[in-house]
């Protein structure tokens, strides 16, 4: 039998939407808890084409929820985008996987999610979510909200114009100081549910059974008991996002310099072209040299470290001051 003939056998699916599904181009934003365990569930449910956005490298803390990655790559500080591609390789030879290595943002949104046919949100962030959400209404393209942390998961899937949107039910990010894995903790158990319910609604959508969405947000707490459905059957009539205003993905409402929450560390994204090797060379004068390989390299200096990319992005680690941290960029970076 094929590998998908257990896929097709459920009627719902069947052998015409499994090769609905073969053709099919899937954005994943986010290679996290979450990222890991979908980009899996793409791969060997057998997407056409694959492709991984994520600006992190694998550290050790991530080996207890987030499949795919291996102590070896956390030793070799490979990017997780990097590092999720050279594993799902070995599953599955038929699908195209990609990998982008850095941020999902409003300069590269519209390419990255032209052409496909779903977008998985599996980022941390409200800010990426809300582009997600004005690119996908933009594009006029499917995709899908979904988290988790502590013990709670929450999916949504979103059809534009069909459906409600992110700024339908929330309006705006909400404000600072939230939960976060990295201040609450998570449970794999809430990542399971989480990842269980988007690939359920992946699979209507790709398989052309978008008829059968449940068209809520769905919350549950899986410690608990506890869950909530909020409706997203219909767009708000009011929705700046639903009418036509997309602004961040104008880059109105994006951050250069974030302060990564629970992370101890600041994200710093410059503007313009970057000179890698320069760059190299002024911070090996200055700094102890760490791990470094064909995406980045890792430095300590004045008790805090960098990592620093070839395309200039960096992320200083030791602070959630942005200005010490933008201070010790440009002494180090330029």
């Amino acid at each position: 039998m094929s590998r998908y003939s257990r896929q097709e056998l459920f009627a719902p699916i069947g052998p015409e939407g499994q090769a609905r599904i073969r053709k099919s181009r899937v954005l994943l934003v986010g290679c996290g808890a979450l990222g890991t365990h979908l980009a899996e569930f793409c791969v060997r449910a057998g997407v056409g084409e694959l492709v991984i956005v994520d600006r992190d490298i694998v550290e050790e803390s991530n080996l207890q929820r987030q499949s795919l990655f291996t102590e070896q790559d956390v030793q070799q500080a490979l990017p997780k985008a990097e590092a999720a591609r050279l594993h799902l390789e070995g599953v599955n030879s038929e699908v195209d996987i990609r990998a982008e290595v850095g941020d999902f943002n409003h300069r590269n949104a519209e390419r990255l999610a032209d052409g496909v046919d779903l977008i998985l949100d599996a980022s941390d962030n409200f800010e990426t979510r809300f582009l997600i959400n004005d690119v996908a209404a933009k594009t006029s393209t499917p995709w899908v909200y979904s988290g988790c942390v502590s013990s709670r998961a929450v999916c949504m899937p979103v059809l534009p114009g069909r459906t409600a949107c992110l700024t339908c039910l929330l309006e705006d990010q909400p404000s600072a100081g939230g939960e976060t894995c990295d201040t609450t903790g998570i449970i794999m158990p809430a990542v399971l549910q989480a990842v269980a319910w988007a690939g359920v609604v992946s699979l209507k959508i790709l398989s052309g059974n978008t008829d059968a969405l449940f068209c809520k947000m769905l919350t549950i707490d899986l410690w608990t008991g506890e869950h909530t459905g909020m409706d997203a059957s219909t767009p708000r009539k009011d929705c700046p996002t639903c009418r036509g205003e997309y602004p961040w993905l104008a880059g109105e409402r994006a951050t250069k310099h974030t302060a990564l929450c629970g992370r101890n560390s600041v994200q710093i994204t410059p503007e313009g072209e970057f000179d890698y090797a320069a760059a190299r060379t002024r911070i090996s004068s200055s700094a102890k040299l760490g791990t470094e390989n064909d995406f980045l390299l890792r430095a300590d200096f004045e008790g805090l470290s960098i990592t620093l990319y070839k395309t200039g992005r960096a992320l200083i680690h030791g602070t959630n001051d942005t200005g010490r941290a933008k201070a010790l960029y440009s002494k180090l970076v330029g």
